[in-house]
């Protein structure tokens, strides 16, 4: 297969890229301001376009907008005609999907066979919220005796301010919109101001089906500004942040003066770990698929390979072979299995904690970068051996195609070093013998663990972390019952019964 240049990419690009305006109340407006920041390529460094830079009194009108919508028109629709509006937004997305995915591959590195198949599910994720919606959002009802009828309703929290990332963009967006929307809020959203495109996209796919004005808005901007300002309005009910932890732990302290719900997926450093008696060519596929994919910067990624001391030799050789074959490329050529990092400031941080590994002490496999990938910010597949968990390369998040392979000779052991560190996001067991499985998983420190398996994704299961890799979980009714509606009691009573009569005179 022909690789494409970077002046075919570049060509490309052109084509569908155009400058980002913010959206709201229905509109595509500039900023008040005017103010602009530029949006540039991670394969070549050039400007792709620029996108308007939304501030305060931006975040203040889409709210105000939101707000309105939620008063006056989303909240008054009945069930089945917001059903109508969520799904159409699937199939608007379904005719999109292909230019979606290009957006995404331009705008984050993220290679082209690997952003067709994440923007395919976000049509799902809409889908699943409208069915899960008609079927579940319901409360109880407890009799009391024949006196009381008491039951629950779930109302929606009214405007939702949610932040997201710049890895898998589109689909961590709709993670966050179709659940907020199908149970009945409106929408801030303040996407990454370094992967605009599939944002702004998403505004387009909602604009396109109709949704009524105001009930959706984007503002593009700075976490500093516009993320700032979105988190300490007072009109903004809960906030939903995906992104590092430090950003993480600041938006809760800031939301707390207007006690708002927070929701927060965050950081994470999570092990993988492969005993003796493990499928070993299986586990080889999954060590290597879930730190290499995404080009590394997955908050999911097992970052952390611990492997048994008998099948550590054999495995790192298989280990080694597979890094020296994986295909760096133009994010835009099916072939690539490894895009470029999203920016150079990114770029230099990983290639920092490469240099940190060499001086702890560990020996530092990676492959080569092609000459005419220079100018992208590509950091090649790499293996930190000889590592061990204290050192900092394996406490701390790198977000990059880096592996550090941890030797372990026994199952307590393992399970301390896998908990030795403050995050606890996810975690994957290997081995054939199933109790040990299940003692392992459970032993673990982390809000998901896969036995067998790399990362899948059940919409049904809570999707979250514990320590510093967050608070909250997304994901089925943990979204719906938890985060995006608020239960409300309603005693109903059936007869006249006893009330103490206080002042009353006899």
């Amino acid at each position: 297969m022909a690789h494409k240049t970077t002046d075919q990419s570049s060509t490309e690009a052109k084509k569908i890229v155009h400058d980002v305006q913010l959206y709201i109340n229905g509109e595509f407006l500039h900023a008040k301001g005017n103010g602009t920041f530029q949006n540039k390529s991670p394969f070549t460094n050039e400007v792709l376009n620029e996108v308007a830079e939304g501030r305060k009194e931006d975040i203040k009108e889409a709210v105000e907008a939101a707000k309105h919508a939620f008063e006056n028109t989303w909240s008054k629709l009945k069930l089945a005609e917001r059903m109508t509006y969520i799904n159409k937004i699937a199939d608007v997305i379904d005719e999109e999907v292909e230019e979606i995915a290009i957006l995404e591959a331009i705008d984050t590195g993220l290679p082209i066979s690997q952003t067709r198949k994440m923007v395919s599910r976000a049509a799902t994720n809409f889908r699943f919220y409208a069915k899960m919606v008609e079927a579940k959002l319901y409360g109880e009802a407890y009799q009391q005796d024949d006196e009381f009828m008491n039951y629950t309703i779930y109302k929606p929290l009214g405007v939702v301010g949610l932040i997201t990332p710049w890895n898998a963009p589109f689909m961590l967006e709709t993670w966050k919109v179709a659940p907020a929307l199908a149970t009945g809020n409106t929408v801030v959203l303040k996407p990454a101001e370094l992967s605009p495109l599939t944002a702004n996209k998403l505004a387009e796919v909602i604009h396109k089906a109709g949704v009524p004005k105001g009930v959706f808005n984007v503002v593009h901007g700075f976490g500093e500004t516009a993320g700032a300002a979105l988190v300490e309005h007072p009109d903004v009910k809960a906030i939903s942040f995906t992104g590092e932890t430090v950003t993480g732990s600041t938006i809760i302290r800031n939301a707390a003066d207007t006690l708002k719900k927070t929701s927060m997926e965050l950081g994470g450093k999570s092990p993988l770990i492969v005993f003796d008696d493990a499928d070993l060519e299986r586990a080889l596929d999954a060590a290597v698929w879930g730190i290499f994919s995404f080009n590394g910067e997955r908050c999911t990624a097992n970052s952390r390979v611990f492997l048994h001391k008998s099948i550590k030799d054999s495995f790192v050789e298989a280990l080694k072979e597979r890094v020296f074959n994986i295909k760096m490329g133009d994010p835009m050529d099916p072939g690539t299995q490894l895009g470029p990092l999203i920016e150079t400031e990114h770029y230099n941080k990983v290639n920092h904690y490469i240099q940190l590994a060499k001086e702890e002490g560990c020996d530092v496999i990676q492959g080569t970068i092609p000459e005419e990938l220079k100018a992208g910010n590509f950091v090649p597949a790499t293996l930190l051996l000889n590592a061990t968990n204290d050192m900092s390369v394996c406490q701390e998040e790198i977000f990059g195609p880096v592996m550090a392979v941890i030797e372990f000779q026994s199952e307590e052991e393992v399970i301390a070093a896998a908990n030795d560190v403050k995050y606890g996001l996810a975690g994957y067991v290997w081995t054939n013998d199933i109790k040990r499985g299940h003692r392992v998983a459970q032993a673990v420190e982390a809000g998901m663990i896969w036995i067998n398996s790399q990362n899948t994704r059940d919409l049904r299961i809570p999707f979250g972390g514990t320590k510093a890799s967050g608070i909250g979980r997304e994901g089925g009714h943990y979204a719906m019952f938890e985060f995006y509606t608020e239960p409300k009691v309603i005693h109903v009573a059936l007869g006249d019964h006893h009330i103490p009569q206080f002042g009353k005179k006899k």
